[in-house]
Protein backbone atom coordinates (compact mmCIF):
# COMPACT_ATOMS: atom_id res chain seq x y z
CA UNK A 1 0.00 0.00 0.00
CA UNK A 2 2.87 2.73 1.11
CA UNK A 3 4.81 1.58 -2.45
CA UNK A 4 1.45 2.04 -4.44
CA UNK A 5 1.07 5.25 -2.50
CA UNK A 6 4.53 6.71 -3.24
CA UNK A 7 4.47 5.71 -6.80
CA UNK A 8 1.18 7.99 -7.08
CA UNK A 9 2.88 11.03 -5.42
CA UNK A 10 5.97 10.65 -7.94
CA UNK A 11 3.84 10.57 -10.79
CA UNK A 12 1.56 13.41 -9.64
CA UNK A 13 5.12 15.21 -8.67
CA UNK A 14 6.39 14.40 -12.53
CA UNK A 15 3.13 15.55 -13.68
CA UNK A 16 3.50 19.04 -11.69
CA UNK A 17 6.81 19.50 -12.93
CA UNK A 18 5.84 18.97 -16.79
CA UNK A 19 3.34 21.02 -16.21
CA UNK A 20 5.21 23.81 -14.85
CA UNK A 21 7.58 23.06 -17.84
CA UNK A 22 5.58 24.17 -20.68
CA UNK A 23 5.17 27.54 -20.17
CA UNK A 24 8.72 27.98 -20.29
CA UNK A 25 9.45 25.56 -23.27
CA UNK A 26 6.97 27.88 -24.93
CA UNK A 27 9.22 30.51 -24.19
CA UNK A 28 11.90 29.12 -25.43
CA UNK A 29 10.37 27.75 -28.15
CA UNK A 30 9.75 31.47 -29.70
CA UNK A 31 11.80 34.12 -27.63
CA UNK A 32 11.75 36.73 -30.70
CA UNK A 33 7.86 36.56 -29.37
CA UNK A 34 8.99 37.53 -25.97
CA UNK A 35 11.76 40.55 -27.52
CA UNK A 36 9.07 42.09 -28.91
CA UNK A 37 6.54 41.96 -26.09
CA UNK A 38 9.44 43.76 -24.17
CA UNK A 39 10.02 46.02 -26.33
CA UNK A 40 6.45 47.22 -26.62
CA UNK A 41 6.10 47.30 -23.05
CA UNK A 42 8.98 49.37 -23.38
CA UNK A 43 7.60 51.86 -25.69
CA UNK A 44 5.04 52.30 -23.00
CA UNK A 45 7.11 53.05 -20.06
CA UNK A 46 7.87 57.32 -19.97
CA UNK A 47 11.31 57.23 -18.45
CA UNK A 48 11.36 60.05 -15.27
CA UNK A 49 7.85 58.83 -14.07
CA UNK A 50 6.78 56.49 -11.74
CA UNK A 51 5.43 54.46 -14.00
CA UNK A 52 3.84 50.68 -13.54
CA UNK A 53 6.81 48.31 -13.35
CA UNK A 54 5.71 45.73 -16.39
CA UNK A 55 8.76 46.53 -18.41
CA UNK A 56 11.25 45.48 -16.08
CA UNK A 57 9.38 42.13 -15.28
CA UNK A 58 9.49 41.43 -19.07
CA UNK A 59 12.82 42.45 -19.24
CA UNK A 60 14.34 40.15 -16.49
CA UNK A 61 12.28 37.55 -17.83
CA UNK A 62 14.01 37.87 -21.47
CA UNK A 63 17.45 37.60 -20.22
CA UNK A 64 16.37 34.34 -17.99
CA UNK A 65 14.48 32.97 -21.08
CA UNK A 66 17.50 33.66 -23.87
CA UNK A 67 20.19 32.93 -21.59
CA UNK A 68 18.86 29.78 -20.63
CA UNK A 69 18.03 28.49 -24.20
CA UNK A 70 21.73 29.71 -25.07
CA UNK A 71 22.96 27.73 -22.60
CA UNK A 72 21.21 24.64 -23.69
CA UNK A 73 22.00 25.43 -27.33
CA UNK A 74 25.56 26.13 -26.66
CA UNK A 75 25.28 29.08 -28.38
CA UNK A 76 26.77 31.81 -25.61
CA UNK A 77 26.85 35.77 -26.78
CA UNK A 78 29.90 37.17 -28.08
CA UNK A 79 31.74 39.83 -26.85
CA UNK A 80 32.01 42.31 -29.57
CA UNK A 81 35.18 44.29 -28.48
CA UNK A 82 34.28 47.25 -30.78
CA UNK A 83 31.25 47.53 -28.70
CA UNK A 84 30.94 45.66 -26.09
CA UNK A 85 34.05 46.54 -23.65
CA UNK A 86 33.10 50.50 -24.03
CA UNK A 87 29.46 50.08 -23.24
CA UNK A 88 30.82 48.30 -20.43
CA UNK A 89 32.92 50.77 -19.01
CA UNK A 90 30.24 53.23 -18.82
CA UNK A 91 28.22 51.22 -17.88
CA UNK A 92 30.29 50.26 -14.52
CA UNK A 93 30.46 54.25 -14.27
CA UNK A 94 27.12 55.07 -13.93
CA UNK A 95 26.56 51.70 -11.76
CA UNK A 96 29.07 53.45 -9.45
CA UNK A 97 27.47 56.94 -9.34
CA UNK A 98 24.33 54.85 -8.79
CA UNK A 99 25.48 52.75 -6.19
CA UNK A 100 26.44 56.07 -4.34
CA UNK A 101 22.65 57.20 -4.16
CA UNK A 102 20.98 53.46 -3.46
CA UNK A 103 17.60 54.75 -2.60
CA UNK A 104 16.75 56.68 -5.52
CA UNK A 105 14.46 54.61 -7.72
CA UNK A 106 14.26 56.76 -10.33
CA UNK A 107 18.44 57.19 -10.67
CA UNK A 108 18.05 53.28 -10.97
CA UNK A 109 15.22 53.66 -13.65
CA UNK A 110 17.01 56.14 -15.88
CA UNK A 111 20.52 53.98 -15.36
CA UNK A 112 18.89 51.13 -16.64
CA UNK A 113 17.23 52.79 -19.32
CA UNK A 114 20.50 54.58 -20.73
CA UNK A 115 22.84 51.82 -20.11
CA UNK A 116 21.63 48.23 -19.00
CA UNK A 117 18.70 47.73 -21.79
CA UNK A 118 21.06 48.94 -25.02
CA UNK A 119 24.21 47.00 -23.39
CA UNK A 120 21.96 43.62 -22.79
CA UNK A 121 19.86 43.68 -26.34
CA UNK A 122 22.66 44.28 -28.28
CA UNK A 123 23.95 40.90 -26.73
CA UNK A 124 20.45 39.02 -27.11
CA UNK A 125 18.91 40.49 -30.21
CA UNK A 126 21.95 38.27 -32.67
CA UNK A 127 20.51 35.07 -30.78
CA UNK A 128 17.12 36.10 -31.08
CA UNK A 129 17.34 37.29 -34.52
CA UNK A 130 18.95 34.50 -36.00
CA UNK A 131 17.25 33.73 -39.04
CA UNK A 132 14.70 35.44 -41.78
CA UNK A 133 11.63 34.41 -40.11
CA UNK A 134 12.64 36.37 -36.76
CA UNK A 135 13.80 38.79 -38.19
CA UNK A 136 10.86 39.72 -40.48
CA UNK A 137 9.27 39.28 -37.46
CA UNK A 138 10.66 42.05 -36.11
CA UNK A 139 10.09 43.89 -39.34
CA UNK A 140 6.57 43.89 -38.91
CA UNK A 141 6.21 44.54 -35.07
CA UNK A 142 8.52 48.21 -36.47
CA UNK A 143 5.97 49.25 -39.05
CA UNK A 144 2.63 48.59 -36.80
CA UNK A 145 4.71 51.19 -34.11
CA UNK A 146 5.72 52.88 -36.94
CA UNK A 147 2.07 53.02 -37.90
CA UNK A 148 0.52 53.80 -33.98
CA UNK A 149 2.87 56.92 -33.63
CA UNK A 150 1.68 58.68 -36.92
CA UNK A 151 -1.82 57.95 -36.03
CA UNK A 152 -1.60 59.19 -32.55
CA UNK A 153 0.98 62.25 -33.85
CA UNK A 154 -1.58 63.52 -36.60
CA UNK A 155 -4.73 62.97 -34.21
CA UNK A 156 -2.70 65.20 -31.54
CA UNK A 157 -2.35 67.78 -34.67
CA UNK A 158 -6.08 67.87 -35.36
CA UNK A 159 -7.23 68.10 -31.81
CA UNK A 160 -8.64 64.60 -32.22
CA UNK A 161 -7.61 63.56 -28.38
CA UNK A 162 -10.75 60.82 -28.40
CA UNK A 163 -8.23 58.73 -30.92
CA UNK A 164 -5.35 59.15 -28.88
CA UNK A 165 -4.28 56.36 -26.34
CA UNK A 166 -3.06 55.79 -23.85
CA UNK A 167 -4.86 58.17 -21.79
CA UNK A 168 -2.28 59.69 -19.91
CA UNK A 169 -0.49 61.36 -23.53
CA UNK A 170 -2.80 63.76 -22.78
CA UNK A 171 -2.21 64.10 -19.17
CA UNK A 172 -0.08 68.04 -19.20
CA UNK A 173 1.09 66.87 -15.58
CA UNK A 174 3.28 64.18 -16.80
CA UNK A 175 6.18 64.73 -18.74
CA UNK A 176 6.73 67.83 -21.14
CA UNK A 177 5.35 69.26 -24.05
CA UNK A 178 1.86 67.85 -23.81
CA UNK A 179 0.50 70.89 -26.70
CA UNK A 180 2.50 68.56 -29.20
CA UNK A 181 2.31 65.39 -30.62
CA UNK A 182 4.67 63.73 -27.90
CA UNK A 183 3.19 60.25 -27.82
CA UNK A 184 4.40 57.61 -25.49
CA UNK A 185 7.41 59.21 -24.33
CA UNK A 186 5.77 62.25 -23.25
CA UNK A 187 8.17 64.34 -24.88
CA UNK A 188 8.40 65.35 -28.51
CA UNK A 189 12.04 65.36 -29.69
CA UNK A 190 12.05 61.36 -28.68
CA UNK A 191 8.85 61.28 -30.73
CA UNK A 192 10.07 62.56 -33.61
CA UNK A 193 13.80 60.69 -33.42
CA UNK A 194 11.93 57.51 -32.97
CA UNK A 195 9.25 58.61 -36.20
CA UNK A 196 12.22 59.44 -38.17
CA UNK A 197 14.21 56.04 -37.15
CA UNK A 198 10.91 53.95 -38.02
CA UNK A 199 10.23 55.80 -41.22
CA UNK A 200 13.66 54.83 -42.40
CA UNK A 201 13.52 51.53 -41.77
CA UNK A 202 9.66 51.44 -43.49
CA UNK A 203 11.82 53.18 -46.43
CA UNK A 204 13.70 50.03 -46.89
CA UNK A 205 10.79 47.67 -46.36
CA UNK A 206 9.39 49.86 -49.71
CA UNK A 207 12.61 49.80 -51.32
CA UNK A 208 12.00 45.63 -50.66
CA UNK A 209 8.49 45.26 -51.69
CA UNK A 210 7.21 44.75 -48.51
CA UNK A 211 5.75 47.82 -47.84
CA UNK A 212 3.37 48.67 -51.12
CA UNK A 213 0.11 49.20 -52.36
CA UNK A 214 -2.00 51.41 -50.60
CA UNK A 215 -0.56 50.67 -47.42
CA UNK A 216 2.89 52.01 -48.97
CA UNK A 217 0.89 54.97 -50.18
CA UNK A 218 -0.29 56.07 -46.93
CA UNK A 219 2.76 55.86 -45.37
CA UNK A 220 4.33 58.13 -47.85
CA UNK A 221 1.49 60.66 -47.31
CA UNK A 222 1.37 60.23 -43.32
CA UNK A 223 4.58 60.65 -41.96
CA UNK A 224 6.16 63.66 -43.27
CA UNK A 225 2.56 65.31 -41.22
CA UNK A 226 3.17 63.09 -38.31
CA UNK A 227 7.10 64.63 -38.36
CA UNK A 228 5.06 68.30 -38.71
CA UNK A 229 2.95 67.16 -35.92
CA UNK A 230 5.93 67.47 -33.32
CA UNK A 231 6.44 70.63 -33.70
CA UNK A 232 9.72 70.45 -33.30
CA UNK A 233 12.78 72.13 -35.05
CA UNK A 234 15.25 69.81 -34.29
CA UNK A 235 12.98 67.07 -35.24
CA UNK A 236 12.40 68.66 -38.88
CA UNK A 237 15.66 69.56 -39.39
CA UNK A 238 17.13 65.83 -38.34
CA UNK A 239 13.91 64.21 -40.95
CA UNK A 240 14.96 66.96 -43.37
CA UNK A 241 18.67 65.86 -43.36
CA UNK A 242 17.67 61.95 -43.18
CA UNK A 243 15.86 62.25 -46.36
CA UNK A 244 18.72 64.48 -48.19
CA UNK A 245 21.34 62.16 -47.11
CA UNK A 246 19.43 59.10 -48.02
CA UNK A 247 18.80 60.46 -51.79
CA UNK A 248 22.97 61.35 -52.05
CA UNK A 249 23.48 57.44 -50.65
CA UNK A 250 21.38 55.08 -52.53
CA UNK A 251 21.31 54.06 -55.85
CA UNK A 252 18.16 52.45 -55.75
CA UNK A 253 15.63 54.11 -58.16
CA UNK A 254 12.43 52.99 -56.37
CA UNK A 255 13.99 54.42 -52.90
CA UNK A 256 15.08 57.34 -54.70
CA UNK A 257 10.94 58.15 -56.00
CA UNK A 258 9.80 57.29 -52.02
CA UNK A 259 12.31 59.87 -50.68
CA UNK A 260 10.92 62.53 -53.48
CA UNK A 261 7.49 61.67 -52.41
CA UNK A 262 8.32 61.96 -49.05
CA UNK A 263 10.41 65.74 -49.94
CA UNK A 264 7.17 66.74 -51.61
CA UNK A 265 4.52 65.53 -49.26
CA UNK A 266 6.26 67.55 -46.60
CA UNK A 267 6.69 70.34 -48.38
CA UNK A 268 2.90 70.70 -48.93
CA UNK A 269 1.53 70.35 -45.73
CA UNK A 270 3.91 72.85 -44.73
CA UNK A 271 2.17 74.83 -47.17
CA UNK A 272 -0.96 73.99 -46.21
CA UNK A 273 -0.41 74.60 -42.52
CA UNK A 274 0.67 77.90 -43.46
CA UNK A 275 -2.56 78.44 -44.87
CA UNK A 276 -5.16 77.08 -42.20
CA UNK A 277 -4.87 79.72 -39.21
CA UNK A 278 -4.97 77.91 -36.24
CA UNK A 279 -2.08 75.21 -37.28
CA UNK A 280 0.08 77.80 -39.24
CA UNK A 281 -0.24 79.91 -35.96
CA UNK A 282 0.95 77.07 -33.79
CA UNK A 283 3.64 76.27 -35.82
CA UNK A 284 4.81 79.94 -36.46
CA UNK A 285 4.95 80.52 -32.40
CA UNK A 286 7.09 77.44 -32.80
CA UNK A 287 9.63 78.83 -35.07
CA UNK A 288 9.89 82.09 -33.46
CA UNK A 289 9.75 80.39 -29.79
CA UNK A 290 12.76 81.26 -27.99
CA UNK A 291 12.04 80.73 -24.69
CA UNK A 292 13.60 77.18 -24.57
CA UNK A 293 16.69 78.22 -26.47
CA UNK A 294 17.40 80.69 -23.76
CA UNK A 295 16.41 78.24 -20.90
CA UNK A 296 19.31 75.50 -23.04
CA UNK A 297 21.94 78.27 -23.26
CA UNK A 298 21.76 78.38 -19.01
CA UNK A 299 21.35 74.62 -18.53
CA UNK A 300 24.08 74.48 -21.31
CA UNK A 301 26.51 76.67 -19.04
CA UNK A 302 25.69 74.99 -15.96
CA UNK A 303 26.63 71.95 -17.04
CA UNK A 304 30.16 73.27 -18.95
CA UNK A 305 30.98 75.02 -15.53
CA UNK A 306 30.31 71.34 -13.80
CA UNK A 307 32.32 69.57 -16.58
CA UNK A 308 35.20 72.33 -16.15
CA UNK A 309 35.07 71.63 -12.12
CA UNK A 310 35.46 68.05 -12.34
CA UNK A 311 37.04 67.35 -15.59
CA UNK A 312 38.23 63.33 -15.18
CA UNK A 313 35.63 62.18 -12.76
CA UNK A 314 32.48 64.13 -13.15
CA UNK A 315 29.36 64.72 -11.07
CA UNK A 316 27.69 61.01 -10.18
CA UNK A 317 24.31 60.35 -10.95
CA UNK A 318 22.33 61.31 -7.63
CA UNK A 319 24.39 64.74 -7.53
CA UNK A 320 24.10 65.80 -11.03
CA UNK A 321 20.11 67.42 -9.96
CA UNK A 322 21.29 68.81 -6.68
CA UNK A 323 23.95 70.69 -8.61
CA UNK A 324 22.20 71.74 -11.86
CA UNK A 325 19.92 73.36 -9.23
CA UNK A 326 22.20 75.11 -7.00
CA UNK A 327 23.65 76.83 -10.30
CA UNK A 328 20.41 77.74 -12.19
CA UNK A 329 18.73 80.93 -11.57
CA UNK A 330 15.32 82.74 -13.22
CA UNK A 331 13.60 79.17 -14.09
CA UNK A 332 11.27 77.67 -11.86
CA UNK A 333 10.97 74.08 -12.28
CA UNK A 334 10.63 71.07 -10.03
CA UNK A 335 13.88 69.37 -11.86
CA UNK A 336 16.89 70.43 -14.19
CA UNK A 337 17.70 68.43 -17.53
CA UNK A 338 20.87 68.73 -19.62
CA UNK A 339 18.81 68.25 -23.08
CA UNK A 340 22.30 66.75 -24.32
CA UNK A 341 23.74 63.50 -24.37
CA UNK A 342 27.11 64.45 -24.76
CA UNK A 343 27.44 67.36 -22.06
CA UNK A 344 25.58 65.20 -19.58
CA UNK A 345 28.05 62.70 -20.00
CA UNK A 346 30.71 65.11 -19.79
CA UNK A 347 29.17 66.38 -16.94
CA UNK A 348 28.52 63.26 -14.79
CA UNK A 349 31.78 60.84 -16.00
CA UNK A 350 33.94 63.31 -17.16
CA UNK A 351 36.57 63.18 -20.21
CA UNK A 352 36.68 59.16 -19.29
CA UNK A 353 33.13 58.95 -20.12
CA UNK A 354 33.05 61.14 -23.38
CA UNK A 355 36.15 59.08 -24.44
CA UNK A 356 34.01 55.42 -23.52
CA UNK A 357 31.26 56.90 -25.59
CA UNK A 358 32.92 58.29 -28.38
CA UNK A 359 34.54 54.17 -28.74
CA UNK A 360 30.85 52.96 -28.78
CA UNK A 361 29.77 55.61 -31.34
CA UNK A 362 32.79 54.30 -33.58
CA UNK A 363 31.77 50.97 -32.84
CA UNK A 364 27.99 51.61 -34.40
CA UNK A 365 29.17 52.54 -37.70
CA UNK A 366 31.94 50.07 -37.94
CA UNK A 367 29.13 47.12 -37.30
CA UNK A 368 27.40 48.43 -41.00
CA UNK A 369 30.15 48.40 -42.77
CA UNK A 370 29.62 46.06 -45.47
CA UNK A 371 31.15 42.26 -44.67
CA UNK A 372 29.54 40.46 -47.47
CA UNK A 373 26.75 38.04 -47.76
CA UNK A 374 26.46 35.23 -45.15
CA UNK A 375 24.95 32.15 -46.19
CA UNK A 376 20.96 32.08 -46.45
CA UNK A 377 20.56 35.61 -46.26
CA UNK A 378 18.36 36.33 -49.31
CA UNK A 379 18.49 38.90 -51.33
CA UNK A 380 15.06 40.27 -49.41
CA UNK A 381 16.20 39.89 -46.39
CA UNK A 382 15.29 42.54 -43.66
CA UNK A 383 19.04 43.08 -43.27
CA UNK A 384 20.26 42.59 -46.58
CA UNK A 385 23.41 44.28 -47.91
CA UNK A 386 21.71 47.67 -48.81
CA UNK A 387 20.49 48.12 -45.87
CA UNK A 388 24.08 48.57 -44.83
CA UNK A 389 23.78 51.72 -46.80
CA UNK A 390 21.22 52.66 -44.56
CA UNK A 391 22.47 52.38 -41.37
CA UNK A 392 24.97 55.33 -40.99
CA UNK A 393 22.52 57.76 -41.53
CA UNK A 394 19.97 55.72 -38.68
CA UNK A 395 23.16 56.22 -36.75
CA UNK A 396 23.53 60.14 -37.04
CA UNK A 397 20.00 60.52 -36.59
CA UNK A 398 20.25 59.24 -33.17
CA UNK A 399 23.35 61.10 -32.56
CA UNK A 400 21.65 64.23 -33.94
CA UNK A 401 18.87 64.32 -31.87
CA UNK A 402 21.26 63.41 -29.05
CA UNK A 403 22.32 66.59 -29.00
CA UNK A 404 18.67 67.86 -28.12
CA UNK A 405 17.70 65.63 -25.62
CA UNK A 406 19.57 62.90 -23.22
CA UNK A 407 19.00 59.46 -24.68
CA UNK A 408 17.06 57.96 -21.32
CA UNK A 409 14.31 56.15 -23.45
CA UNK A 410 14.51 52.44 -23.44
CA UNK A 411 12.51 52.01 -26.61
CA UNK A 412 14.86 54.47 -28.64
CA UNK A 413 17.98 53.18 -27.23
CA UNK A 414 16.84 49.23 -27.48
CA UNK A 415 15.90 50.01 -30.97
CA UNK A 416 18.88 51.36 -32.49
CA UNK A 417 21.15 48.70 -30.39
CA UNK A 418 19.21 45.83 -31.11
CA UNK A 419 19.40 46.73 -34.83
CA UNK A 420 23.49 47.18 -34.13
CA UNK A 421 23.28 43.44 -32.28
CA UNK A 422 21.66 41.96 -35.37
CA UNK A 423 24.15 43.54 -37.65
CA UNK A 424 27.39 42.63 -34.95
CA UNK A 425 25.64 38.94 -35.28
CA UNK A 426 25.57 38.56 -39.33
CA UNK A 427 29.12 40.09 -39.73
CA UNK A 428 29.92 36.94 -37.24
CA UNK A 429 28.07 34.78 -39.64
CA UNK A 430 29.91 36.25 -42.77
CA UNK A 431 33.39 35.61 -41.32
CA UNK A 432 32.29 31.79 -40.69
CA UNK A 433 31.05 31.42 -43.92
CA UNK A 434 27.68 30.93 -42.36
CA UNK A 435 28.51 27.98 -40.82
CA UNK A 436 27.56 29.23 -36.98
CA UNK A 437 24.64 30.68 -35.95
CA UNK A 438 24.61 34.44 -34.74
CA UNK A 439 25.34 34.56 -31.12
Amino acid sequence: MATATSLKVRELAGSGVVLAARPLHALMAAPSLLFLVTLAVMLFRPPDLQFYSLDRVAFALLVFIVLLRALLLRHLPRVVGRVTWPMLGLLLLALAGVLAHPNDSQTWSLFAAKWVVPFTLFHLAGLVFDDDTTRRRFETFLLVVLAYLVFTAIASLAGATALIFPRYILDESLGIHADRARGPFLQAVANGVTLNLLGLLALNSFRRGRLRGVVAAAFLLALPVAILATRTRAVWLSFAGSVLGLLLVSSNSRLRRANFALAGVGALALLLAVGLGGVSSSLGDRLEDRSPVEYRMVVYEAGWQMFLDKPLTGWNAGSMQLELQKRISGFHQDAFFMHNTYLEILAEHGLLGMALYAWVVIGLFRVGRKQGTPEGLSNSSFLDEQFRSLWPILVIVYLVNASFVVMTYQFVNGLLFTLAGMLAAQNRRAEAGGDVLAS
